[in-house]
């Protein structure tokens, strides 16, 4: 029975591929706005002279979140199935996984905020039962900070939910039910014509808190809540304790998937609902990104822990992403949506490899291995790949997501000139430690610590499939990039607010 839950997992998500091609071949380039929309009543709750409540279960994609339920579909099925060696109470992990599977994809493809928050809250459960149950010796504390940062996040979009949601009405059932309806669709609260008169949205509402205009201080604790989950710094400190103690399989799904949640809810809901203020607050997200991506590389530098050294590196790479946003013009939004999904292949490809080492040492100390390459050779070419990758080497996908943001921001009416021009150090230093990295762990004279010197074989075939299919599909948008942009651009193009 203990392999029937893997199957069952990697079934379902094998399915979720499936449907993955078919929407793909029915997803329409030159149409900007909501595709396969299912939209059900859910919720309707009168609250008298307030008016009614209603909250409805409303999917659908366009050319933001389609790349995203991409990259989620696959990176997840990869995740199942590197998680086949796992032993430990797999009816419960497996379960976990398929709610964590559930979770992400929910939160990019709703389209009411309720249920996109709902789903950002289950997404908490399974991934800190994940660390926490099956993560190594520190677990209990990584798991506790991740879901205390993720948590503290929360609370900002919740409050922002609410207010939006009671300072906005629905024109169609406004008429039917004879009241005000508070809707929370995402279609309602982006249109600022249903925004009511005398609520705390008014543009006439001069409410300051601490001194700042109510608009601005909603998005700016946009920015805080999605800020942690992109992870931005100076609230990035949960990300390398949860990768260093999280089992590989789930490193790759954090690290692929869950930090483009941050991402595209500032796009999907910080900049749709609140494009002026996002235009005021450039300045302060591109220092938030230059800062991300100068101090994750960094220390990203200073690491002898190979998961830690990715796990920083993650940190720089997804400043790239503030980067494209705080430009405001629409090269940078497809640069970012681009970054996003770049980084979550090559992310998961570094985890991976990282996985292979520590599955046969338990070590993952950068000192502790020397001149590797003749002795693990298909392995070294897959960690070439994925650092080349990382560090911006053209014809893979880092280069193309890094040159598209920083370009932006250089020709950004919103951003100084040396935001961008600094952010270039990110991508000097990256090609140091990945380089140094590589040149220290796979070349020279063979040498490993004796503890584990048995243990060093090359990929078996699973490690060699799954890295196989991460490394086709970076050359694929690497030297075809726009096979993403197409999904985007027309959605993007005709966003109102961007330059």
């Amino acid at each position: 029975f203990k392999s029937s839950y893997k199957w069952i997992a990697v079934v379902i998500n094998s399915l979720n591929v499936l449907t993955l091609f078919s929407l793909y071949n029915g997803f329409q380039l030159n149409v900007p706005d909501y595709q396969f929309v299912e939209h059900f009543e859910w919720i309707r709750l009168d609250l008298g002279n307030l008016g009614v409540i209603s909250i409805d279960y409303i999917l659908g994609v366009d050319g933001i979140s389609f790349p995203m339920v991409v990259l989620s579909v696959l990176i997840l099925l990869i995740g199942n199935i590197a998680s086949f060696s796992n032993e430990k109470r797999p009816k419960a992990y497996f379960a976990f996984y398929l709610l964590l599977t559930s979770s992400v994809l929910g939160c990019f493809v709703a389209l009411d905020f309720f249920l996109f928050f709902l789903f950002f809250e289950f997404m908490l459960l399974p991934m800190y039962f994940l660390i926490g149950i099956w993560g190594g010796e520190n677990r209990e504390y990584a798991s506790l900070k991740f879901i205390i940062y993720t948590l503290v996040g929360s609370v900002f979009i919740f409050l922002v939910m609410i207010v939006l949601g009671m300072s906005t009405t629905d024109p169609f059932f406004s008429k039917e039910y004879q009241k005000v309806v508070h809707s929370f669709d995402f279609r309602i609260l982006s249109d600022a014509k249903n925004i009511i008169k005398g609520t705390l949205l008014d543009a006439n509402n001069s409410l300051l808190i601490a001194g700042i205009p109510f608009r601005l201080f909603l998005f700016l604790l946009l920015v805080l809540g999605f800020g942690i989950k992109l992870p931005m710094v100076p609230f990035h400190t949960w990300l390398p304790d949860a990768h260093v103690e999280a089992p590989t399989p789930i490193s790759v799904v954090l690290a692929g998937v869950l930090l483009k949640i941050g991402g595209y809810g500032l796009i999907r809901i910080g900049y749709g609902f609140f494009p002026n203020e996002a235009f005021q607050s450039s300045f302060l997200i591109g220092v938030f990104g230059l800062v991300s991506i100068i101090y994750g590389a960094f220390n990203a530098l200073g690491q002898q822990d190979l998961k830690k050294l990715i796990a920083y590196s993650s940190v720089s790479h997804m400043g790239f992403v503030l980067i494209g946003l705080a430009s405001f013009t629409k090269e940078g939004f497809s640069g970012a949506v681009f970054q996003m999904f770049s980084h979550g292949l090559l992310s998961a490809m570094l985890f991976l490899c990282v996985g292979v080492i520590y599955d046969r040492t338990h070590n993952r100390l950068i000192e502790n291995f020397r001149g590797l390459a003749p002795k693990v050779p298909y392995f070294t070419i897959f960690v070439m790949i994925s650092f080349f990758g990382s560090l911006g080497l053209p014809t893979l996908p880092g280069f193309i997501g890094e040159f598209f943001t920083v370009y932006s921001g250089i020709n950004s009416p919103a951003l100084p000139l040396w935001i961008p021009m600094l952010s270039v150090l990110g991508i000097v230093l990256s090609a140091v430690y990945f380089l140094w990295t590589f040149q220290k762990m796979f070349f020279g004279n063979y040498w490993v610590n004796k503890k584990f010197e048995n243990n060093i074989k090359d990929l078996n075939i699973q490690e060699f499939a799954l890295l196989s299919v991460l490394a086709f599909l970076c050359f694929l948008i690497g030297i075809f990039p726009n096979l993403i942009f197409d999904l985007s651009n027309e959605t993007i193009n005709t966003l109102p607010y961007l330059k």
